[in-house]
């Protein structure tokens, strides 16, 4: 059993969100599911980046960082899209990480958005679609290449597809065929870390 935690996107703790996580539950691990957002969703990744960015990018985030001062220090960390910067800056930074699973997004492990080099017994699994305008078109895949090059315990699986919050079940990206797939391969993670 794993204990996870799994910071949402930008469009807030959708259902879809919880839905996953509710999937990763019943298969006998701990997840915690905090809010970044006080309860706040939006109907368009646009809108949520408004609000992000009213409320600041790195008060968000380490907002999300704070949640884990409560928790024990083994724990899987896990974003989708912008929780990805919450769960890199938590996993490469704070001692005890298992494991990291960054959905939809990377951060580079050098350079100046980076948290500095991948800490040496942290796992790491790296999910978005092969065509995903925001993970490919913006240079996340490339940032997620260079953590396969130089992580000893790194995976990077591509789906086929053009949608960025694929796995949330709430949303019209959604799809079925690449969140199972997905599902599978982060439990079979879970297992393992």
């Amino acid at each position: 059993m794993a204990k996870i935690l799994l910071f949402h996107h930008a469009q807030g703790l959708t259902s879809g969100v919880r839905a996953f996580a509710d999937n990763i539950r019943a298969a006998g691990h701990i997840v915690h599911t905090p809010d970044l957002f006080d309860g706040r969703t939006f109907g368009s990744l646009e809108e949520g980046l408004a609000y992000i960015g009213e409320n600041g990018f790195d008060a968000i985030r380490e907002r999300g960082v704070r949640v884990a001062d409560e928790l024990p220090a083994e724990l899987v960390y896990a974003g989708f899209s912008f929780g990805v910067l919450p769960t890199q800056k938590l996993a490469q930074t704070r001692p005890g990480a298992r494991g990291a699973l960054l959905f939809y997004s990377c951060l580079p492990i050098t350079g100046e958005w980076s948290f500095g080099p991948w800490p040496d017994g942290v796992a790491v699994q790296i999910h978005g679609m092969d065509n995903d305008p925001i993970f490919v078109g913006e240079g996340d895949i490339d940032a997620a290449r260079e953590i396969v090059a130089k992580v000893a315990d790194a995976e990077l699986f591509l789906y086929p597809g053009d949608q960025h919050y694929f796995a949330d079940s709430s949303l019209p990206s959604y799809d079925a065929d690449a969140t199972a797939l997905l599902t599978a391969r982060v439990l079979a993670f879970l297992q393992r870390v």
